[in-house]
């Protein structure tokens, strides 16, 4: 069986099965798109499936609409069957499924906690457990979590949302570490703050809880970058293409953030 680095020279990515989680929009859409202009067939998971539908339709290359709550092991389960029966096995992984709180710490449930534990760490583990057979198999895998600075520093009143994250860039970095001479690569992007519905999201939170408009957070927000703006989502996807593209980038967390956490 060749190693990674003679069959990244000997195949090329057009063709390659990939499968996205949090495919419908944000980055994760974005990240779809991209792998489908490298000539990739993309299957793509969100629980939402009128917003896959309309998801598939911007992609130029053959695709799947799988609505899938990737937390439900059962549904992530028959969703990789499915790819799996249609075109074999998953070779990109790109886990952008995700989500945040924000609540001081004395005020974070035991629900809350969970949720960003079984959404943010679980999630990925299962899909990263479930898609390595066929990598090893093959003797080739690309697998890029999309993490958050968050992964990399803590801030205040995002205790669960942060710890989740910092655990899934150790699981990043052990996986890679185990996998490293199979062919099989496993990296984090880390973006700060993103131009995306999750980004609107947490500035009508903030802005509820802290008595400022929107307008005011979202500029707090994109002044916390040195670049003084919002990182697009499209940024965010060279990365991942490069993982994809790159055998000799493993184990990493790649920070897309303007310069704000120097690494």
């Amino acid at each position: 069986m060749s190693d990674g680095a003679v069959e990244t020279t000997t195949r090329p990515l057009s063709g390659r099965v990939a499968l996205v989680t949090g495919a419908s929009t944000g980055i994760g859409l974005a990240a779809a798109q991209r792998l489908s202009r490298d000539g990739m067939r993309v299957a793509l998971l969100a629980r939402n499936e009128a917003a896959l539908t309309h998801a598939a339709a911007t992609l130029p290359g053959e695709s799947l609409v799988l609505p899938t709550d990737v937390t439900d092991s059962e549904q992530l389960d028959a969703a990789y069957r499915t790819v799996e029966q249609t075109w074999g096995p998953v070779e990109v992984l790109v886990l952008s499924a995700g989500n945040g709180i924000g609540a001081p710490l004395a005020e974070t449930t035991d629900e809350d906690w969970q949720r960003m534990l079984d959404l943010n760490l679980t999630a990925p583990f299962r899909c990263l457990r479930r898609a390595l057979p066929g990598m090893l198999e093959r003797g080739w895998g690309r697998v890029v979590v999309v993490a958050s600075i968050a992964a990399k520093v803590g801030d205040k009143q995002v205790a669960a949302y942060t710890a989740s994250k910092h655990g899934v860039l150790g699981l990043v970095r052990s996986a890679a570490a185990e996998l490293a001479s199979t062919g099989v690569t496993v990296n984090a992007v880390c973006p700060g703050y993103v131009d995306t519905p999750m980004t609107d999201q947490s500035v009508a939170d903030i802005a509820e809880r802290s008595a400022r408009s929107q307008e005011e957070v979202r500029r707090l927000l994109e002044r916390k970058q040195p670049i003084r703006r919002l990182v697009t989502t499209q940024e965010v996807a060279d990365v991942v293409a490069l993982c994809v593209a790159n055998g000799a980038i493993n184990a990493q967390g790649i920070n897309v953030d303007g310069g704000a956490v120097q690494s």
